[in-house]
């Protein structure tokens, strides 16, 4: 090891410590280590950053460092189980208590909190309606995270009343708190403080600007055959993951159909479904056993793949700050994505049908205005970037190349090439192609390094971004490391991943 190197380790923080040897990456993101800082200070904290900054790096550090466990509010129950198994892989003493859970199993984990000897725990809001709140107060609770918190603010987009009832928790527990969302708004984010009676919080707001995602809209009802087109655009995209936005059930079924009749490995996602379909077919999609979830906005709060290469909405969204949410289910490794949206004034009729179970005329009025703004804003000829944070009061210079108005390709044009290639051109030839344009180093080595991820995940019962993201395997093809040291200092790959997965990417790498 340099001097430098052991010099620089030295005298490095804490928080810094734990970024390299327990995740393995080199440096912190904008806003992370800032928010970390006044968390181990003990402050209240409130930190609006875009899917895909890192959110949960900024109590998964803290967890480490506390003399307590980190108590996480996550909205779906459906997902708590993928972050624990992430954690565990990095090494930390991490569970859910949640409704599904046998009566033992839940005493066990609740033991095993109030003894100290657990460093990070997720519980859905609903489940502090009820005796679990008392007995929080006996445990060791160093930090309280509210994750997703617009839902607490009814001028959020995504009110929950289960949030509404966190109020007054961070008082009961004596535990400060960390407040994280993707998308609020200034009036958003003073509600945010005012329920969750948040002390001279610090605060911190990143940049709602994703150069990596690429935006296309278009316009329905003006020439074209939309399922068609959407088709070419998935085709066009083979072997890479994916989410079809729909506005309903019947049209989610109907489109899964389709696909799967065309070739397509898709999954339908709606409220409807038994529990037991839907649970599957999110696992489904987590694990890569299937490309394409077919959904509505009942899919996706908080879903932590970060391989998901492309999001098209066959409908409108309800409001920007859902359509900012939605598409930045994609790219959350930081690698270009494509987000398609295809919308016309039907849908903005039709979102006012579910306007009528709001009985208050104040919060009705709110929404449908908020409907239309969308619907303005998409048909501007303005940067679509530009568009979107300035809905978020920021202010930035038109990005150039990543969204259809200022790169000047539109999603006809897309469509279009994309419909004359299928002709001609196989799945694996679309996905070297693909592969090569987006800058991969050796487009068939990245290939392989993703069928031993799978590999490895399914032996272990866990979604293949657990083990290694993209980004990471993108860096290894590039790399290609011989040893373990060097694969030690590829981003994302830290001491505990290398002693559970190292050899197996190492023999491969070797060929």
């Amino acid at each position: 090891m340099h001097a430098e190197t052991v010099a620089a380790e030295l005298h490095e923080s804490p928080a810094h410590r734990v970024l390299r040897e327990v995740f393995g990456y080199p440096e912190f993101r904008p806003g992370q280590l800032q928010v970390i800082e006044a968390v181990l200070e003990g402050h209240d904290c409130i930190a609006v950053m875009p899917t895909g900054a890192g959110k949960s790096l900024t109590f998964q550090i803290p967890a480490r460092l506390l003399p307590g466990a980190v108590l996480v509010i996550s909205p779906l129950i459906s997902l708590m189980k993928d972050q624990v198994d992430a954690l565990e892989v990095n090494g930390f003493k991490a569970t859910s208590i949640n409704s599904t859970l046998d009566f033992e199993e839940r005493r066990r984990r609740l033991r095993r909190l109030r003894d100290g000897e657990l460093e990070l725990v997720y519980v859905a809001p609903e489940a502090l309606d009820g005796t679990l709140r008392d007995y929080l107060r006996a445990c060791p609770i160093a930090l309280l995270v509210i994750d997703e918190a617009h839902c607490i603010s009814q001028w959020g987009h995504d009110f929950r009343t289960s949030y509404r009832r966190l109020a007054g928790l961070r008082e009961e527990l004596g535990a400060p708190v960390l407040a994280l969302t993707a998308t609020a708004t200034r009036a958003v984010a003073v509600d945010i403080l005012r329920q969750l009676g948040m002390v001279r919080p610090k605060g911190y707001k990143g940049s709602f600007f994703r150069d990596n995602l690429r935006i296309y809209c278009r316009k329905k009802g003006q020439g074209g055959d939309t399922r068609r087109e959407i088709l070419a655009l998935i085709r066009e995209r083979s072997g890479e993951s994916g989410i079809l936005y729909c506005q309903s059930r019947k049209t989610v079924e109907r489109m899964a159909a389709y696909l799967t009749e065309h070739g397509v490995r898709a999954l339908p996602y709606h409220a409807g479904l038994r529990d037991g379909e839907r649970a599957a077919n999110q696992e489904a999609f987590a694990r890569d056993d299937a490309d394409v979830i077919v959904a509505t906005i009942a899919f996706g709060m908080g879903i932590d793949k970060s391989n998901v290469r492309w999001v098209i909405h066959r409908d409108m969204p309800k409001d920007i700050e859902s359509w900012y949410q939605e598409i930045g289910r994609s790219g959350r490794d930081g690698l270009p994505s494509d987000c398609f949206l295809f919308y016309s004034w039907a849908d903005v009729k039709l979102h006012e049908r579910f306007l009528d179970g709001i009985d208050d005329p104040v919060q009705r009025n709110a929404r449908h205005r908020a409907t239309v703004r969308l619907f303005d804003l998409l048909e501007q000829p303005v940067c679509r970037h530009q568009a979107i944070v300035a809905h978020f009061d920021e202010q930035i210079a038109p990005c150039g190349a990543s969204c259809d108005v200022c790169s000047g390709v539109s999603a006809e044009v897309l469509a279009t090439r994309a419909l004359e290639a299928h002709r001609h051109t196989t799945p694996t030839g679309r996905r070297a192609r693909r592969a090569a344009a987006a800058d991969v180093a050796d487009p068939d080595l990245f290939e392989r390094l993703r069928t031993l991820r799978k590999q490895l995940a399914d032996a272990q019962g866990v979604p293949a971004y657990i083990v290694f993201g993209d980004a990471v395997l993108r860096e290894m093809a590039a790399r290609r490391p011989q040893h373990e040291a060097a694969l030690l200092d590829v981003p994302g790959v830290g001491p505990a991943k290398l002693e559970r997965y190292g050899a197996a990417f190492l023999d491969l790498l070797r060929e």
